[in-house]
């Protein structure tokens, strides 16, 4: 196993991370308390872009696009926060990011129910209508649509990804997840190994993986809800990242796994040191800013954009390989 070293920023970056959650406000987010109700300014849309909010039957969405462009790609965006939190201005940053990173898509992101007042299929439900939204109401082309989620959105985008599949729908050109909850179960073995090493989750299991509301009385080894218990069989090529202090690092592993099997395309990347959605941090840390290049990359794959100024097209995705940081 050839591990690379976790950069000297990353490290203070974890360690102010597992100080915060050593206080109460750490509480209040392992448990969900602050995800359920954040204080947040309102957020200013950077200029040239053209902002508009969506309303539907039961949610909202939020639709993002570069002024005077007009590529014909979007990506759908999942946010995270366990199934009980709502949209967070994170995800209006990573909506510019997404489409920076996709030379001038567009971004819809969807503020989905959640629960305990939603509890599952209510957030399902909602991803497969905004799918439909963005083919049936905007006429793109499912080969032009890329599904993005962290975490628990990581999970809901594998989730939607099946749920098409078994519905006859039109598949999108790709997924691609950020530390995604494969597994309500919480049956992976890194649940037992990084326990004590995940600076978020780590140390406690009172905290909202094990006490998920989303579930209701459903089965938590539904597909729908706990992917990792579905076949992937069909799918289009997925771009997996996770950081190797997660409890929930088999959650990606395993899926990963389930993809391998069935032959399907597939890229996994552990980051070394890292902890659950550090791509939150944006370009405040090297690895980080790693990760969104790797995005840049998928995204220029699956949507075969040619950079001119590099002087050389974009190659396709191989069936059937994986490319880690983490080598056996």
């Amino acid at each position: 196993m050839k591990n690379r070293e976790v950069s000297l920023r990353g490290k203070l970056v974890r360690d102010m991370m597992k100080n915060m959650m050593d206080s109460a406000m750490g509480h209040k987010i392992q448990t969900g308390e602050y995800r359920m109700d954040p204080k947040e300014p309102a957020w200013i849309c950077p200029p040239d872009y053209e902002y508009e909010i969506v309303e539907m039957p039961h949610f909202k969405m939020e639709y993002l696009r570069p002024t005077g462009v007009c590529t014909g790609r979007v990506i759908l965006q999942l946010h995270g926060g366990g199934y009980i939190g709502p949209m967070k201005n994170i995800y209006r940053d990573f909506a510019i990011q997404y489409c920076r990173r996709s030379f001038g898509g567009d971004v819809l992101t969807i503020d989905y129910r959640v629960a305990p007042e939603h509890p599952y299929p209510a957030a399902l439900k909602d991803a497969v209508a905004a799918y439909q939204w963005l083919i049936g109401e905007k006429h793109y082309d499912a080969d032009k649509i890329v599904i993005a989620g962290d975490s628990a959105g990581g999970g809901l985008a594998l989730a939607l990804v099946m749920y098409l599949r078994d519905h006859g729908m039109e598949l999108p050109a790709g997924v691609l997840v950020m530390s995604p909850w494969t597994d309500l179960t919480n049956s992976g073995a890194s649940y037992q190994t990084n326990f004590d090493r995940d600076p978020q989750f780590g140390g406690t299991t009172d905290n909202m993986l094990f006490h998920s509301t989303y579930i209701g009385d459903a089965d938590p080894k539904d597909p729908y809800i706990s992917p990792l218990f579905g076949s992937f069989e069909g799918f289009p090529p997925i771009l997996f990242q996770v950081g190797s202090e997660e409890v929930l690092l088999d959650d990606t592993l395993r899926a990963a796994e389930m993809v391998r099997k069935v032959h399907g395309k597939l890229r996994v990347t552990v980051y070394e040191g890292m902890f659950h959605v550090f791509q939150m941090a944006l370009r405040l840390i090297p690895e980080s800013r790693e990760a969104w290049e790797e995005v840049s990359r998928f995204l220029e794959i699956i949507y075969c954009i040619e950079r001119k100024k590099e002087g050389k097209a974009v190659k396709r995705v191989k069936s059937g390989r994986e490319r880690s940081r983490r080598e056996a």
